[in-house]
C-alpha cells in the first residue's frame, strides 16, 4: 500500500495544477483510503486531447492511489449551455463520450447525468437550498464555467447551470472535486456554500488546461478548442492528421511560455513515457534523452533543442498514445452528423 506522501505526489503530478488546499488531501488520506472523485463533463463536442487523454491521465493517477473515481457526463447541462439541440441527441454523444472513457479509464465510473436526477428524490430541494446561498452576481460571474461571458444575453436556465453543478457534488457525496482550471469558480463557490449548509466540503483539484496549437493572441482565451478543429489534435484525426496540425503549430524558438508543443510534452508526453528520445541528425549534435520534462525546458530556452527537433518528437509521442483509442473508439455518421450540425 502506497503511503500518504508518494499518494500525494502521484495527485500532485502533472497535469495536476492546483489542490485546495493540500493540507486538506493530506489528513483526508490519513483517514480515508478510498474517497470519492467527480469530475463533470458537458458532452458537447468531438473528443480531443485535452477533453479525453488528458483527463483521462490525472484520473489514473487518482485510481493509482486508491481513489473511487466518477465521471459524470453532464447531459442536462449541455441542454442548458445550447451546445446539442435535444436531449435525444445528447444521449448518442452521451453514450460516445462513454465509451471513449471506458477505454481510457476503464477503472472509473460512468454517471449519467439524467439517470443521476431520476434516480435522486432529494435533488430538486438540494438545488433550492444552494441556489438561496448563491447570489445572482456569483452566478453570473460562474457562468464563465459554461465558455460563455457574463456580457452575453443569456436565458435563466443559464443562471441555474452552476447551481446544478454545485447539487452534483453533494448529491454525488463527492470528496474530491476535479476538473480542469476553468471550473474553478464553481468549485470556490462550493467550498464557500457548502459549510453554511452543514454539508461535506470536497477538496478542489484542478488540472492545466492545454492551449490552442495556434499562436496566442493578448486578452483571448487560448486553449485547445472542441469547436475549433485546428486549435488541437483530436481523437480521430489520422496520424497524417496530427503530424501536419503539429508541424504547423505555434513553438516559437526558445519561447517557452503559453507554448503548445512543450504544454503537450509536459502533461501528457512525459507523464506517460519514462524516457523521451528526441533524434536528431549527428550533425546536429546527435540524439537527446531526456528522464522529465525540466531538461526539455531548460535546452529550449536555451536554444540547445531546436522547434522542429521537438516537434518531431512530439508526433511520434503523440501517435502512441493516440492510435491505439483511435483504433478502439466507434465514431459513427449519426454523431458526426450532431455534432457538426450543434447549435
Amino acid at each position: 500500500m502506497l503511503d500518504v506522501t508518494t499518494k500525494i505526489n502521484i495527485i500532485k503530478s502533472q497535469p495536476t495544477n492546483e489542490i485546495v488546499t493540500e493540507i486538506e488531501l493530506s489528513n483526508m488520506l490519513q483517514t480515508n483510503n478510498c474517497p470519492k472523485h467527480y469530475i463533470g463533463l458537458e458532452v458537447s463536442g468531438f473528443l480531443h486531447l485535452g477533453s479525453l487523454i488528458l483527463i483521462g491521465i490525472k484520473i489514473n493517477d487518482f485510481i493509482k492511489v486508491g481513489i473511487k473515481c466518477n465521471i459524470f457526463l453532464a447531459d442536462w447541462h449541455t441542454l442548458i449551455n445550447d451546445k446539442i439541440g435535444n436531449l435525444d441527441e445528447i444521449s448518442k454523444v452521451s453514450k460516445y463520450y462513454e465509451d471513449a472513457f471506458k477505454i481510457v479509464c476503464p477503472n472509473a465510473k460512468i454517471i449519467i447525468g439524467s439517470d443521476f436526477y431520476d434516480s435522486q428524490d432529494g435533488y430538486w430541494l438540494d438545488l433550492i437550498k444552494v441556489s438561496k446561498h448563491l447570489s445572482l452576481p456569483r452566478a453570473i460571474r460562474a457562468i464563465t464555467i459554461m465558455g460563455r461571458s457574463e456580457k452575453e444575453k443569456l436565458d435563466v436556465s443559464k443562471l441555474l447551470y452552476p447551481a446544478m453543478q454545485a447539487t452534483d457534488i453533494h448529491d454525488l457525496d463527492i470528496d474530491i472535486a476535479h476538473s480542469g482550471m476553468d471550473q474553478r469558480k464553481i468549485h470556490m463557490a462550493v467550498r464557500d456554500i457548502f459549510p453554511k449548509l452543514s454539508w461535506k466540503t470536497p477538496i478542489a483539484i484542478h488540472h492545466q488546461i492545454l492551449p490552442s496549437l495556434k499562436s496566442p493572441k493578448p486578452n483571448n482565451i487560448n486553449k485547445m478548442s472542441k469547436s475549433d478543429t485546428n486549435s488541437g489534435i483530436f481523437i480521430h484525426d489520422s496520424d497524417e492528421v496530427i503530424k501536419n496540425k503539429i508541424e504547423k503549430s505555434w513553438c516559437e524558438n526558445g519561447n517557452i511560455n503559453n507554448n503548445p508543443v512543450l504544454e503537450i510534452m509536459k502533461n501528457i508526453i512525459c507523464h506517460e513515457f519514462r524516457e523521451v528520445v528526441i533524434e536528431r541528425p549527428p550533425k546536429f549534435g546527435g540524439d537527446m534523452t531526456y528522464s522529465d520534462y525540466n531538461g526539455i525546458e531548460l535546452d529550449f530556452a536555451n536554444g540547445k533543442l531546436h522547434p522542429v527537433d521537438l516537434k518531431l518528437s512530439a508526433i511520434y509521442y503523440l501517435t502512441k498514445i493516440i492510435k491505439p483509442v483511435r483504433n478502439k473508439l466507434k465514431l459513427d455518421v449519426n454523431i458526426i452528423n450532431i455534432l457538426n450540425n450543434k447549435i
